[in-house]
């Protein structure tokens, strides 16, 4: 009885310090250059995963309160704050990954299919548009004491 138990909590430790690899503030970087984009807070709701934008970290010129304007009219996003959006949705646990999620881009509209998987102290986000594909590397916000 005690083995059983015993084993039992190791399991769940495993699958608690899984979930914890990505629960919390990211960093995401623009693909062109290089630099921070937005913080990301990914929290988990009823063994969902979800993603809202906390930060946004504007080039010279662009707003830094902007509205979702690219946004599909009939997605409850348009023309709202993208501080404090929803941008991935939906994401459950497999493994080592996260799936059959969708992740919105906020600077397109658009909504993709989305997988992520952690690495260390970054996070591989995923999104797909049919059969095509491209990564992003986010970076774990530094947790200030």
């Amino acid at each position: 009885m005690i083995r059983v138990l015993f084993i039992s909590i190791i399991f769940l430790g495993f699958n608690i310090h899984a979930t914890s690899q990505i629960v919390g503030k990211w960093i995401s970087i623009d693909d062109n250059s290089g630099n921070p984009r937005s913080v990301i807070d990914i929290s988990e709701r009823d063994g969902k995963f979800f993603g809202k934008v906390v930060k946004i970290y504007p080039k010279p010129g662009e707003d830094t309160d902007p509205i979702c304007d690219k946004c599909s009219e009939d997605d409850p996003r348009f023309n709202q704050k993208i501080i404090g959006m929803e941008i991935l949705e939906g994401l459950v646990k497999e493994d080592k990954e996260f799936t059959d999620g969708h992740i919105l881009d906020p600077e397109n509209g658009k909504v993709y299919r989305c997988k992520l998987w952690a690495e260390s102290k970054i996070l591989k986000v995923r999104g797909y548009w049919g059969p095509f594909f491209r990564t992003q590397t986010w970076q774990q916000e530094a947790v200030r004491p």
